[in-house]
């Protein structure tokens, strides 16, 4: 007779005992399995950030995880990439393998991919198109898998920044002059900053991510006294850097003290330039009214026997006198002329009654 049997509540222990022993199993194998996985998940869930630039090579490396026991060997390793949330395996590599087994986008892939060992890979010739999150699936001995995720950014090159100035002016001692940096287009992953050399640090300018403002402008007043300086435009983004460099010296000039002066006097000179063009304007215009008069009828040359001559004190009613009998004379040779008045010849007087003859 079995002697449990007849104790009904140690058969009831019995039972207990063996239903907590299979709960205990059963949280075991899930706790292992479980830590297996989380290994996976905490290396997803910080991805590796890796940049590069346009027509260049980026590097994918992956460590052994620091917590695999001892004896645990890599069996394979598995490249994929991200499609929005669809994961697509590119290729593979096993131990002693001497080209990798692609599985998909080989002809994307193969003449730009070179694999350097089980753990290493190169991407050649990158394009804007290979920006995207990659996954690295390490598969190990006894079953065990670890993930290592990799974000890729692919960048345009950046443009040559182009300089000039607008807006320059000497004035004593200063040249005043606004720089301006241009770029052919503005983008989102490009900052634009000033570097200055022989110019107080103040000048120097940085600029935030995003897009700057085209052109980027910085107004300077510059002692001319200045040893020769210079401005550096500087355009960069995370994997490329570009820049333009200004001689200030060769904008402001090195002007001596006396090129200063004689600038300065400038405005001077012009001042007097113009005082002196008004009086002898006005003065023309003095002479001129002045004749106009003196032409004017009723003040011809008779208005001149009114005066006299403030140095020989001869009155020019002579010389008004004299004219008039010249005109006369002239109106007289007119008339014998037209016939008006007979022709007076030495023989006609002689001839003429009442005139006595003389002889000589």
């Amino acid at each position: 007779m079995d002697p449990c049997s007849g104790d009904p509540h140690l058969g009831g222990a019995s039972w207990l005992l063996g239903l907590t022993s299979l709960l205990l199993r059963v949280c075991s194998t899930g706790t292992q399995g479980s830590a297996a996985h989380g290994s996976g998940v905490e290396d997803s869930g910080n991805p590796v950030s890796l940049k590069g630039m346009q027509g260049a090579s980026v590097l994918f490396h992956v460590i052994r995880n620091p917590d695999l026991p001892a004896g645990v060997e890599l069996e394979k390793m598995t490249w994929g990439m991200f499609s929005g949330a669809n994961y697509t395996t590119v290729l593979q590599v096993s131990p002693g393998a001497r080209d990798p087994e692609w599985v998909n986008f080989q002809d994307k892939f193969q003449k730009r991919v070179r694999v350097l060992n089980m753990t290493t890979l190169t991407m050649n010739n990158l394009i804007l198109e290979d920006t995207g999150l990659y996954r690295v699936r390490d598969s190990y001995t006894k079953g065990r898998q670890y993930d290592r995720d990799f974000n890729l950014t692919v960048y345009e090159p950046l443009p040559l920044p182009q300089m000039g100035t607008t807006n320059l002016s000497i004035t004593p001692g200063w040249c005043n002059v606004t720089v301006q940096c241009d770029t052919p287009d503005t983008r989102e992953d490009m900052t634009i900053s000033w570097r200055s050399k022989g110019l107080p640090k103040e000048l120097e300018q940085g600029g935030a991510p995003g897009p700057a403002p085209n052109p980027w402008t910085l107004a300077l007043s510059l002692p001319l006294s200045q040893p020769s300086a210079s401005l550096t435009c500087v355009l960069s983004n995370q994997v490329d850097q570009k820049t333009a460099t200004l001689d200030l010296g060769d904008i402001c000039g090195h002007a001596d003290p006396q090129e200063q002066a004689d600038a300065s006097q400038l405005p001077t000179i012009l001042r007097v330039v113009v005082v002196l063009l008004l009086i002898l304007g006005a003065g023309l215009f003095l002479w001129r009214t002045r004749v106009k008069k003196s032409l004017e009828p009723g003040r011809g040359v008779g208005s001149l026997e009114e005066h006299r001559d403030p140095d020989g004190g001869i009155h020019y009613a002579e010389l008004s006198q004299q004219e008039s009998g010249y005109s006369r004379d002239q109106d007289r040779s007119a008339a014998r002329l037209k016939g008006e008045m007979p022709l007076t010849t030495v023989y006609s007087e002689v001839r003429r009654p009442g005139v006595a003859m003389m002889r000589i």
